[in-house]
């Protein structure tokens, strides 16, 4: 198990996370059931925006990636904490709204955001869009123009970076749907594109080379290649580089073949992207531009777990040995598509020993609906609560309501104290958005 402060053994046995016992949180709330811890997310938040404070003189803005976990509550906390949030679509755009996110320290991402999203976006006078298309741009110039606005952007920039991470996450190699080539000239040309816009204001550039990465030189290589890219845009252009923003994909803590990074090491991680910024711009006799990170997984990642009560248990002699929870590829289809490694522990009975290799399995009608597979487990019995950890990114926010399953809900707690930050769906919500044609009633 993971050893943070967030999770520990209590004198029961039992798991707790926040102070709260895991087994009185599944009597309370019901299984399955998001758990997140509000004081490690804080101090995750904080250990970002300190280092920018401590070693850039606070000159930038941390964005919470809120693809992660977006909720109401989650944009507030972010907002009481001093930070910014980037979002993905008009849907987390109005979540951050309806939480009373201040919109100029919002960032607008996506390959292919809708027309309708962008007018909402300009609407609402967020901070600031992140290009990623010559259609968006063209777009958003229009539209801009109908306000009287001039639009401050990022252009994303593919550094061809590779990052050491499962293919489908990488997202700054050659062959990414994402950004736009500095090798191929289209970066070059996007830029040339804008800054030919009279109301589009290009600030500067963005890259995100991929998610779940641990080592730091990939982050490092990708803020040189970046300067590089705009040193020679500088010269081309007479264009300078007023804000630089590297993405996030700091690497978190899923199994024991993952590295156990302490808070104060995503410090120093931030710490080495700063100083390349400074080493790179010196070089290149570039002004120091604002930074931006965009870190999501290793704030939410590690506050979250997943409580289940264990069901059936079927055992194929010679084989594996099964044991269902009343969850699934619903609430975490993470296996699923990039068979995700995860830890799980018997939240009743923690403090006992690992015996057996079993493979965790959900209640869909699907073979491959698994949380996991050769999970160390105590001998599972039905009706023991299962706890799987590090599900706070990329679980709910994934969660869907395949064969009508319901979406779990999803609680804060602080000091031994829950409460909800997403209601528990009913059949009701299922249902509410269906309609039976009168044709089909006669």
């Amino acid at each position: 198990m993971n050893e943070r402060e967030t999770l520990k053994v209590n004198a029961k046995g039992h798991l707790e996370i926040g102070g709260a016992d895991c087994v009185d949180l599944a009597a309370a709330f019901g299984t399955p059931l998001y758990v997140f811890d509000e004081a490690h997310i804080r101090k995750m938040m904080r250990v970002y925006r300190d280092t920018l404070q401590e070693k850039y003189g606070g000159n930038g803005l941390v964005l919470y990636a809120s693809k992660a976990f977006s909720c109401e509550a989650m944009y507030l906390i972010a907002a009481q904490e001093g930070l910014g949030a980037d979002v993905v679509s008009g849907g987390e755009l109005y979540t951050a709204m309806q939480a009373g996110f201040p919109p100029e320290k919002i960032y607008f991402h996506g390959n292919n955001k809708l027309f309708s999203e962008i007018s909402y976006a300009l609407d609402c006078k967020i901070g600031c869009f992140v290009v990623d298309s010559l259609e968006e741009a063209d777009f958003l110039d229009r539209e801009a123009e109908k306000r009287g606005l001039v639009q401050s952007v990022l252009l994303r920039i593919n550094p061809g970076v590779e990052a050491h991470t499962h293919a489908f996450v990488q997202t700054a190699t050659p062959d990414s749907k994402f950004g736009f080539s500095v090798f191929d000239g289209s970066a070059e040309n996007a830029v040339s594109h804008l800054l030919g816009k009279r109301h589009l204001s290009l600030k500067g550039f963005h890259s995100h080379i991929g998610s779940q990465i641990f080592e730091k030189n990939s982050f490092v290589l990708a803020v040189q290649k970046v300067l590089d890219f705009a040193k020679f845009i500088k010269d081309k252009y007479d264009f300078e580089l007023k804000e630089l923003n590297m993405g996030g994909g700091f690497g978190i803590w899923y199994t024991d073949d993952d590295a156990k990074i302490p808070v104060s090491g995503y410090g120093e991680y931030f710490s080495a992207l700063i100083a390349a910024v400074k080493e790179g711009c010196a070089k290149d006799s570039l002004p120091l531009p604002r930074i931006l990170i965009e870190p999501g997984r290793s704030i939410v990642g590690e506050a979250g777990i997943t409580l289940y009560t264990v069901g059936a248990i079927k055992e194929i002699k010679g084989l594996k040995k099964y044991v269902a929870v009343d969850g699934g590829m619903f609430d975490n289809p993470r296996y699923c598509l990039y068979q995700s490694k995860y830890t799980a522990v018997l939240a009743n009975r923690a403090s006992e020993k690992p015996e057996e290799l079993v493979s965790v399995a959900g209640k869909c009608c699907e073979s491959g609906d698994l949380i996991g597979v050769n999970m160390a487990l105590p001998k599972a019995k039905t009706g023991d609560i299962m706890a799987v950890l590090s599900t706070g990114a990329y679980n709910y926010s994934m969660a869907s309501n395949y064969n009508r399953n319901l979406i779990p809900p999803a609680v804060l707690v602080k000091d031994g104290t829950a409460e909800y930050i997403v209601k528990p769906q009913s059949y009701e919500d299922l249902v509410r958005n269906d309609v039976i044609p009168e044709k089909l009633r006669k």
